[in-house]
């Protein structure tokens, strides 16, 4: 049991991994730039997480769905793929959020050419 939460957060990116290959959100738009902005933003969350567990504002709970393996004191490996979940997800819903917005521009344009 101890693996399931780490077990989750793979098939949720899994599943981010399915739409973004589906729509071409980001990674499958821009490999290279999505690797920077991905690689960027976990650095970032590790670097907060590290500060906020040094200032002693962030700690590690004890779970039974938890590996138990620790990067660094009250960092679980499970943190730094959570991290990328969220840093991945977010670039993921800029995505679809662009996109949709881009197709509803379209649709406003092609039906005023169509009124003239």
């Amino acid at each position: 049991m101890g693996f399931l939460y780490l077990f989750l957060l793979l098939a949720s990116i899994g599943c981010m991994v399915l739409l973004d290959h589906r729509f071409r959100l980001f990674f499958f738009a821009d490999a290279r730039r999505a690797a920077w902005v991905t690689g960027i933003g976990l650095a970032f969350f590790l670097l907060w997480d590290l500060g906020g567990i040094g200032l002693d504002i962030f700690y590690r709970g004890e779970t039974p769905i938890m590996l138990g393996i620790v990067l660094a004191p009250h960092l679980p490996v499970e943190e730094v793929f959570f991290l990328g979940f969220l840093c991945y997800l977010t670039m993921v819903l800029y995505g679809l959020v662009s996109l949709v917005l881009n197709r509803a521009g379209q649709q406003r344009s092609h039906r005023q050419e169509a009124k003239r």
